[in-house]
């Protein structure tokens, strides 16, 4: 087995290959003064399985490409099996034609994976879980649940029978009911509506939050637009304390400063994207559960196990 890293996420993939067992291989990834990505892999993976760690988090062009130019220089080294690891998979919001006239962008990106020479991935968390259906090659779709929900339990809620679990939209609703069900809470939901691509507007509240201690959860917050806007409503229905409990941080600049100045005490998110950070975000590792995934897919092992929420 190789492992090896692009620039998007070293650290995790170093926590990854520790996990393992094995030291990260050793390659040199550069991008020349132009732009273009250069890839040169300088040990022999002649015939072994090789994992290329790379979530495609911003600069997501940048990234996407960096990994699909890794995946070539793999196949032209006669690698036996590559797999794309894709803690965050970037494009995945594109995933339908929502609009006139407007691409299927997360299709797109599983046509230049599989054409760039990737044999499966491995990703976590998918913003729509059918993206897996637009892949003609194996994919594994991990969930970051029971990270999240151990380290919830352990640091965040005391008594879980004043907690209440809330999508903050509509389509969250599936990864809502994981987590209540896991947690043996109630459950709500925001409804809200979009007003761009950085503001939204919550306009109602369906179920029971008076007096209760709220969780939100989310595959990934960007901007925190949404995460906000459920919080402030919820509040003025009468929430106690708010917390929220997201997969993927892809925080921006405007996604701290809103999240400072909200009634969001603290946010729990993954280590899948090195934007995963700021003055109310807590972050757990998915080291652990990667790395068993690429030890279970090296094996020839099942991952359903890593489902269970324990």
């Amino acid at each position: 087995m190789k492992i090896i890293s692009g620039t998007a996420h070293k650290a995790l993939a170093e926590k990854i290959a520790a996990n393992v067992g094995i030291p990260l291989t050793n390659v040199t990834v550069n991008t020349f003064p132009d732009g273009e990505s250069f890839v040169k892999i300088n040990e022999n993976i002649r015939d072994r399985d090789v994992f290329l760690i790379q979530p495609t988090c911003p600069p997501t062009n940048h990234n996407l490409m960096e990994l699909c130019v890794m995946v070539d220089a793999a196949r032209r080294a006669s690698a036996r099996r590559i797999t794309a690891v894709m803690p965050f998979f970037g494009y995945a919001r594109q995933d339908r034609k929502d609009q006139p006239r407007v691409p299927i962008t997360a299709k797109l990106v599983a046509n230049l994976l599989t054409a760039s020479g990737v044999d499966r991935v491995l990703t976590m968390d998918l913003h729509a879980a059918q993206i897996q259906g637009f892949f003609d090659i194996p994919v594994d779709h991990l969930y970051a649940t029971p990270v999240l929900i151990k380290h919830l339990r352990d640091n965040y809620v005391n008594d879980l029978n004043n907690l209440v679990v809330v999508s903050p939209d509509i389509g969250g609703v599936k990864m809502a009911r994981a987590y209540s069900d896991a947690l043996g809470t109630k459950m709500a939901i925001v409804a809200k509506h979009r007003v761009s691509a950085t503001e939204v507007e919550a306009s109602a509240v369906i179920g029971e939050v008076e007096g209760k201690d709220v969780l939100l959860v989310d595959d990934m917050t960007e901007t925190a637009g949404t995460l906000c806007a459920a919080a402030k409503i919820l509040k003025e229905h009468g929430a106690n304390r708010i917390f929220a409990g997201v997969s993927h941080g892809v925080l921006s600049d405007l996604a701290r400063e809103r999240l400072s100045n909200s009634v969001i005490e603290r946010v729990l998110t993954s280590d899948s994207v090195p934007l995963a950070h700021g003055p109310k975000v807590d972050t757990v590792s998915i080291a652990a559960l990667m790395g068993q995934a690429i030890k279970c897919i090296h094996a020839g092992e099942s991952v359903s196990s890593l489902f269970e929420i324990k």
